[in-house]
């Protein structure tokens, strides 16, 4: 097993293309694609963290905070993440961070949170739009099935808990191809009328240079028609924070000591407290300020986040108790995601949980 087969299979869950602008995951250090000698699974990457992966035999780091978020300008060993750098280049240790792509899927990172917290009938909070095409293609009726079924392999026609989906409609199209032309069925400079299936699916915006690759390997015309629409739908896989029941109403005050037993979280931080009972809660692992209003329009009795600011607080305005439990403790279990993911694939490889991490932040 190699560095590209591990980056390949954390990219099928999290593609990378659904991480943010202003963010940097994928793999920031490459080890030439060596042999995997053993994978460290953390939040963040540190020195003590490397020294780990030294003394653990590790040559592939997987992080969920990028070690690398601007440019760096020079590598002296000045702060410690040049001396991570140089510790890693120097060691031939790969680094893989899984960011908001990670958080950004049903299973990541505010997934997690739901299973831990014991919510059922778990959706995200905020889907994400923009992100759906509709591909229309034609093609006769006998080869309709082939065709179907090569675009289903690549990802097409997913739609939340089914695959394999595709509208059909039948009609005739008509052709002439001049001279140069090699028609599939026909003959060249002679109009022809076939019968053909017009075939529609749906498939993530991402897919679409591979699923546009794979239509025109396997189409039989030599000029095959087609075409991309965007949608306006909403992916119920993709976007950020979950939301999620309860099977029975608990109090405020249950809510809070679960939450701090669920996460080891010392100390929380909530909005007043209005002495409801709470059975639909809003998750978002990380910061979660931007999806405040988003839980109350889904009329959360709960919204459970981290990094809130003071005026933050004001927004919860008596209708959800903000629920405030450290950047750290929100996005912790994520490891346990990666290592499911690798250890599915790579059942008898050596993967570690890292033993030195430890959360920045102190509690007094």
């Amino acid at each position: 097993m190699r560095t590209k087969d591990i980056c390949n299979t954390i990219e099928e869950f999290a593609p990378l293309c659904l991480q943010e602008d202003w963010d940097n995951a994928g793999l920031l250090i490459d080890n030439g694609n060596a042999e995997i000698t053993g994978v460290l699974f953390c939040l963040d990457v540190t020195e003590e963290i490397m020294k780990e992966a030294l003394t653990k035999k590790c040559n592939f780091i997987l992080s969920h905070h990028p070690l690398i978020f601007s440019g760096v300008k020079k590598i002296t060993g000045s702060t410690y993440i040049e001396r991570c750098v140089m510790s890693a280049i120097k060691n031939n240790i790969a680094i893989y961070a899984a960011h908001t792509n990670a958080d950004s899927v049903k299973n990541g990172v505010s997934g997690v949170m739901c299973n831990k917290l014991g919510l059922e009938n778990c959706t995200i909070l905020s889907p994400q739009e923009n992100s759906l095409l509709k591909l229309v293609t034609f093609v006769p009726k006998q080869q309709a099935g082939d065709l179907r079924g090569a675009l289903f392999e690549v990802g097409a026609g997913h739609i939340g808990n089914y695959d394999d989906c595709s509208f059909n409609s039948f009609g005739e199209g008509t052709f002439r191809g001049n001279e140069e032309s090699k028609p599939f069925v026909g003959k060249a400079n002679i109009f022809h009328t076939e019968s053909e299936v017009r075939i529609e699916m749906i498939l993530p915006t991402y897919l679409k240079a591979k699923i546009e690759s794979k239509l025109l390997q396997s189409h039989p015309y030599e000029e095959p028609a087609y075409d991309f629409i965007p949608l306006q739908n909403a992916r119920k896989d993709v976007g950020f924070g979950m939301i999620g029941t309860f099977k029975t109403e608990i109090s405020e005050e249950d809510f809070i000591q679960k939450v701090k037993d669920t996460f080891g979280a010392e100390s929380v931080r909530t909005s007043p407290l209005q002495y409801k009972k709470i059975k639909k809660v809003a998750v978002c692992g990380g910061s979660g300020s931007f999806l405040i209003e988003t839980a109350k329009i889904r009329k959360a009795d709960a919204f459970l986040t981290a990094d809130l600011k003071y005026h933050d607080f004001f927004k919860a305005e008596n209708q959800l108790l903000l629920t405030d439990i450290g950047h750290f403790e929100s996005e912790q279990f994520i490891k346990e995601v990666f290592f499911d993911l690798i250890s599915k694939k790579m059942p008898t490889f050596a993967l570690y949980f890292s033993e030195k991490e430890v959360n920045c932040v102190h509690y007094f």
